[in-house]
């Protein structure tokens, strides 16, 4: 009897995740959609003043990770200067002892110091108008509206058993971590931040997150 409880149990639980990852996928497909219309407009605007002010590129693509340790090209629009085309190591080379049980909780990216956020780039970054093609991410699937922060690639390689877990889910336009204020500043952060989501993920927990980010991107715009 008592198996039968458990079996009825795991089978209810099985059940309610997968509800749970159908609509969720559903809703970001109507979601993004609806604001890629909507906000065609902005977006035409916005490659205008790129073109005008900057120059190509318009668009960054970006190699990312997404679930399941699968790659995909994640799209934004252009907020840097265009530096030199410099080879960077990730992890640092030679390979350091301390990468051989996951990536360190202390790794931080450090960027191209020959390249500054552009006049328009200042202006997305205040918005988080840069992410806006990366509806087009979340429309095919490669991303979620919620979810941990796309990985690199050479990063993810090197993830240990517990780090890789936030490749379970699809990664988000915005998440717990981000809403948290925490970036790829603070690795370990990132990661634990990510972690809880991974394991906490629900319907609650989603818009709860969603609300907080428009929040903070409201409040940006008073400021």
């Amino acid at each position: 009897m008592e198996m039968l409880e458990s079996a009825k149990t795991k089978t209810n639980i099985f059940l309610h995740i997968n509800l749970y990852f159908f609509f969720k996928r559903l809703i970001d497909i109507i979601v993004s959609a609806v604001l890629l219309i909507l906000l065609l407009p902005l977006s035409l605007f916005i490659c205008l003043r790129i073109a005008k002010n900057e120059g190509r590129p318009i668009f960054i693509k970006e190699l990312k990770v997404g679930k399941n340790n699968q790659t995909f090209t994640m799209w934004s629009f252009r907020t840097m200067t265009n530096g030199t085309r410099v080879i960077r190591q990730l992890p640092p080379y030679p390979f350091p002892s301390s990468w051989e049980k996951g990536v360190p909780d202390y790794f931080k990216i450090k960027g191209d110091k020959n390249v500054t956020l552009t006049e328009t780039g200042v202006w997305l970054k205040r918005y988080r108008f840069e992410k806006i093609p990366q509806l087009i991410n979340v429309f095919k699937g490669e991303m979620s509206l919620v979810g941990p922060s796309p990985e690199r690639p050479e990063i993810a390689d090197y993830y240990n058993n517990q780090q890789v877990e936030r490749l379970k889910v699809r990664p988000g336009l915005t998440g717990y971590a981000q809403i948290k204020g925490v970036t790829n500043d603070n690795h370990g952060k990132k990661i634990s931040y990510d972690l809880y989501y991974t394991h906490n993920c629900s319907y609650k927990l989603d818009f709860k997150i969603f609300l907080k980010a428009t929040k903070q991107t409201l409040k940006r715009k008073s400021s």
